[in-house]
């Protein structure tokens, strides 16, 4: 339909339209993405960093035949031994640790990844300008000064922001930095101040391209997971950071809440006044519920018109307020100009004792049909406690099991 088409057009202008502000703000210090894509950037940034270090792994050791053959004893010795303790921490990082869904965690990962060859080509740099190696060990040193460009552009393989580019670069350009400033460095100061520069630019076109890659994988897992005419994470997708949410605060041993939320006699909007206006209800009552989510906070299109709102590390005094919100704000209008309305079914993990996912969006479902069938236009939560969202006094007692036929 060509309400559907529209806003395919729409959901995709905006997720891979222009950069705004919060984008570039994401793009530079990594804040503001949301937990899909934080997962899914650790996931990335995990998997290259065990590449690179599984061939680091392979060719940092061969290295040592050429060392052999151009350096004197105990130069190549002791080389070797760097070598060989670089190899040990790249096949533990290639082997050892395991995948993550922490950003952070990845990025300490790929800090560690770097500081090592760092740390190495300080050791290298004080061997080769305190032993003396001949015309063919000074052809083979100058080989070593590669090495700063080769970790400072392979950061350019990560989705990161400039923030991040600029932390695991620095210590390899203030090493050579340090190096030129006190004059002991293998090349002339001319010939090192020109490698700064361009160590930089390195650095800068690193950065870029981390950045550009951490932009479209962004818009790629937002518009893969996104329903496109409510703009809420498919149910797949939806399922997926219910089990990665429930797990977390399980562990931390906190609540979490989940909202069943159903729009009252929608189907009679389709029926009377099409599906296009029944979309644009829809999509209204959608953007109205993200008007009042936190930046952890996960909104689901369950299916038709029913929509999951996920508040982690939230009680019910906590979900009370984000529904008193709502309630505040609305869910839109029916194309009769009359409110729409919503039957809301609450359940939270530790009021509730639930032990998984499943359960507690089931209990949410069956509180869901409970304010349907109670009257509509209310949420219904753990002990039978409804909240009226059109009476002055929203709180009333529990309303015991109530049965009948339902108009949705």
């Amino acid at each position: 339909m060509q309400s559907h088409a529209a806003g395919g057009n729409r959901a995709i202008k905006r997720l891979m339209g222009n950069l705004t502000a919060d984008a570039v703000v994401e793009l530079l210090l990594s804040k503001g993405h949301s937990l899909l894509v934080r997962q899914r950037r650790a996931h990335l940034i995990m998997a290259r960093t065990r590449t690179v270090a599984a061939v680091f792994a392979i060719f940092t050791p061969l290295w040592i035949i050429l060392d052999l053959t151009f350096f004197p004893w105990p130069l190549w010795g002791w080389l070797a031994l760097a070598r060989i303790a670089c190899t040990v921490v790249f096949a533990w990082i290639a082997l050892a640790i395991r995948n993550t869904d922490s950003v952070n965690k990845a990025l300490r990962v790929l800090f560690l990844l770097h500081i090592v060859p760092t740390a190495f080509f300080l050791v290298a740099e004080h061997l080769l300008l305190n032993t003396p190696v001949g015309i063919s060990g000074e052809i083979a040193a100058a080989g070593y000064q590669f090495l700063p460009y080769v970790m400072v552009s392979s950061l350019g393989m990560f989705p990161i922001t400039l923030l991040d580019a600029v932390v695991f670069s620095s210590p390899m350009v203030l090493v050579v930095l340090a190096k030129t400033l006190e004059g002991n460095a293998t090349l002339s100061f001319n010939s090192h101040f020109g490698a700064i520069w361009l160590l930089l630019l390195t650095v800068l076109s690193a950065a870029l391209a981390g950045m550009s890659q951490l932009y479209f994988m962004s818009a790629l897992v937002t518009q893969s997971s996104h329903d496109l005419l409510t703009l809420a994470y498919t149910r797949r997708v939806g399922e997926e950071l219910l089990d990665m949410l429930f797990i977390s605060v399980a562990r931390a041993g906190m609540p979490m809440t989940v909202a069943f939320i159903d729009l009252d006699n929608f189907k009679s909007v389709n029926d009377q006044f099409g599906h296009d206006e029944g979309d644009r209800t829809l999509s209204t009552a959608a953007e109205k519920l993200r008007s009042i989510l936190r930046r952890n906070d996960v909104l689901i299109r369950w299916g038709g018109e029913e929509l999951v709102l996920v508040l982690p590390f939230t009680n019910y005094a906590g979900a009370k307020i984000a529904i008193n919100r709502l309630v505040a704000t609305g869910i839109g209008s029916r194309p009769d100009g009359k409110p729409q309305t919503a039957s809301v079914g609450l359940a939270e993990r530790l009021a509730d004792d639930t032990m998984t996912w499943q359960i507690l969006v089931e209990k949410a479902d069956r509180r869901m049909y409970t304010a349907k069938q109670s009257g509509k236009d209310r949420a219904v939560m753990c002990g039978e406690e409804v909240l009226l969202f059109k009476s002055a006094e929203r709180f009333l007692p529990p309303v015991g099991n109530i049965s009948g036929d339902m108009n949705t």
